[in-house]
């Protein structure tokens, strides 16, 4: 089991963390698309969660989540 401390970051490196993320995943011209839908529509991060997972059984959410997990260590 890992012990080590959780890292604290700044909110100014959390914002530059979450666009690395988006652009590397969706480019950078994708990644402000994504940044510019979320500005202009409502959005509701709690709906959208219990949205996203409606068609996975518990079981796979939780074994998803424990390989994360264990990926991140």
């Amino acid at each position: 089991m890992n012990t080590a401390p959780m890292n604290i970051f700044t909110d100014t490196e959390v914002k530059v963390k979450g666009m690395d993320a988006l652009i590397a995943t969706l480019g950078p011209v994708d990644a402000e698309r994504f940044v510019s839908l979320m500005m202009r529509e409502p959005f509701d991060y709690t709906k959208w969660q219990e949205d996203l997972w409606n068609d996975k059984p518990v079981e796979e959410i939780s074994r998803m989540a424990m390989e994360r997990r264990r990926s991140r260590l």
